[in-house]
Parts: structure tokens; sequence; C-alpha cells
């Protein structure tokens, strides 16, 4: 029986249609493993809100963002982004939600070389401003950006956007692991950070000199979900992947253990004195690069004889993208030599989180 040869154009395609033709991770914003829907705080830093967004904004005060179940047709969720007091943007002023996209996820894309890729990035939209706003993608450097605008029409409403991005044929685009581009959605950057829109700068664009600076307007919302970055110049049906694929592709650049159940057994070990042990976590996926360690609330560690001794003091001792070796601490009264776990006590509100990010 004869083998029917099948093309790598059309097998590209198929792998792309089956699996991951939205280049962007989490875009419907169903993961929030940091924040639970929770609204957060933010500032003049890059706050991560939903999984793999984060936002900034630096002018005026008192801006929040949570994860919204206020959500379009076919959508549970979207990311909120509030105005507290706003103001004029200085000419330095950061004001946007991004997410950062891993070189690995866009090395198909030829960046940087004659055979660019076009781009169509696709997403819905509602603000309580209506106007003409910008995003813009940018390469790790931020000397290469594309700036792009779209209009939102109605306030309160939720609208479907595209708009499409010709390869970028310059510059240096990674395709490692490694940050290879940013998509950021401007909420209204200063002078210094905007351009022209509609060819590619040697520069770092985040939005124009007319785009709406919804950071101006006290009380403003913005709510993004359908978030979807895929070759080709046609905007396609947002990829819904299943939840279980969607939260292990966050899970690479972060993880969260506990908060679920009481008495969370965040890693096991050994005492090798009356105060210190080793405990080794195994991650649930495999991680972008070697993570930090952040820790929320109060932790404890069993000794010899069952008693739960707080933990003072942690620090990674080796980490790879697999498995964390974690150096705990306690005041006295572990057995060197004996088993030990690192342990939260009868509450749901301790974690211990991993990250990885961009």
């Amino acid at each position: 029986m004869a083998l029917t040869q099948v093309s790598p154009a059309l097998l590209n395609a198929e792998a792309q249609a089956q699996g991951f033709r939205n280049r962007i991770i989490n875009g419907d914003m169903r993961i929030d493993q940091r924040n639970a829907g929770a609204s957060v705080s933010v500032n003049n830093n890059n706050t991560f809100i939903t999984d793999r967004f984060a936002v900034r904004a630096a002018t005026g005060s008192g801006h929040t963002s949570a994860r919204s179940t206020t959500a379009p047709s076919g959508f549970t969720n979207s990311l909120l982004v509030t105005v507290g007091t706003g103001g004029s943007p200085a000419s330095s002023d950061l004001n946007y939600a991004f997410q950062a996209i891993e070189g690995f996820n866009i090395a198909d894309l030829a960046w940087g070389t004659a055979s660019a890729k076009t781009i169509t990035i696709s997403f819905q939209v509602r603000s309580s401003v209506t106007g003409t706003y910008a995003l813009s993608v940018t390469n790790a450097s931020l000397n290469r950006s594309y700036i792009a605008t779209f209009t939102i029409n109605s306030a309160n409403t939720f609208e479907t956007k595209s708009v499409t991005i010709a390869g970028d044929t310059s510059g240096t685009w990674a395709t490692d692991n490694s940050l290879g581009l940013y998509l950021f959605f401007d909420l209204g950057c200063g002078s210094t950070r905007q351009g022209t829109a509609g060819s590619w700068a040697g520069s770092w664009g985040v939005g124009t000199s007319g785009s709406t600076k919804l950071i101006s307007t006290s009380g403003a919302t913005l709510y993004i979900t359908g978030v979807q970055l895929e070759v080709g110049s046609v905007a396609t049906e947002f990829e819904r992947r299943p939840y279980g694929t969607e939260l292990a592709l966050c899970q690479r650049y972060f993880q969260s253990i506990g908060g679920t159940v009481q008495y969370t057994r965040f890693a096991w070990g050994q005492a090798y004195s009356g105060s210190r042990a080793q405990v080794i976590t195994p991650l649930k996926v495999t991680m972008r690069t070697s993570p930090s360690l952040n820790v929320v609330g109060s932790t404890y560690a069993p000794n010899s004889t069952a008693s739960n001794l707080a933990v003072t003091a942690y620090a990674i001792d080796s980490a790879d993208p697999n498995n964390v070796v974690t150096d705990i601490t306690v005041s006295s009264g572990f057995t060197a030599g004996y088993a030990t776990q690192w342990i939260s006590l009868n509450n749901t509100t301790t974690f211990v989180q991993y990250s990885a990010e961009l």
C-alpha cells in the first residue's frame, strides 16, 4: 500500500489548528492563580493580575485591576482596569496592560528576517470612555515596535476588534526561552512612548499622541478578553484550549501551591540540624527557567514528635525548571536526620509560589 506524502506546510497548518494557533496564553482571563478574582492596586510597577497579564499605571493614583466576571457572550471572564484618580501623563509615564510572549512561541514568525510573517491580533474590549485607542508589539530590547490603533465606538459595550501587522524584517527577536515580544495595550503613556501608527519604528512606542488617554479620566473602566495573536492576515475565532491545558501553559511561568485545603504540604525533606532542614518541591510542570520563591502567610514544619514548628526563614538552596530545594529554618526543635515537611496549618490563606515570569 502506497503512503501519501503530506506537505510540511499542511502539517504545520494542522498543528496550529489543533494546539497553539493563539500565541497569547490565558487570553480569555480564566486563570488567576495569584489573586483569584480579588482587586489589586496597580501603580508604577508591572503588577500581574490574571495569569500572564500585567498592568502598570504611573499617572494619578488609586488605580485597581482584577479578573472580572463581566464578559461578552461566549466568555466568562475579562481583565478589568479601573482608573482611580486620573491625571495628565508626564512625558515618561508608563500606563499600559501587557503580556510578554516567550521566544520559543514566536520562533516560527521569522521576525528579523526577509521571511517575516504577518500576524493578526484580535480581542473583545469594553470601556466607559469612547475614542481611538492604541496597542503595540515590541521586541525584548525595546528598540523595534509597531503601533496600531482601534476605535471604541459605544461606551460600556463589548466590541470585537482586530488589527493586522506585517512581520518585522529588521531587529532582533528572540527564539529561545527568553522574552520574544511584548503586546501592550495603551492606557495613556507619556510622550516619550508615543509614536506613529501603522509602521515599524526603531524605538519603543506604546501609543500615539492622539490616542485616548484612559488614565486621564477618574473612574474610567476598561475590560479586555478574547485576546488572540495568530499568524495570517485574518482574525479567526478565538482558540479555546481545555482549561487544564491553559493552566499548564500558565504554570510554565507561575505556580502557586496552597489556598484550597488546610494543612497543605508544600515540600518534604530532612532536618540536618536542630534548627534547619532542606525540603524539595517537585514542580507541577517544567517551568521556563529556574524559578524564584515567594511565600504568602505563615508556614510550619513538624519535628520528630509531630509538633508544628514555625518556619522563621526560608531560601532556595538549589533549583532547576523541574524541582526546587528550599532551606527552611526554625528556632529549635528539629532532630537531625529525621524527616520533616513544609506545611500550612488550619487555613487556606497560605501560599508557596514559584515564578519564572519573563
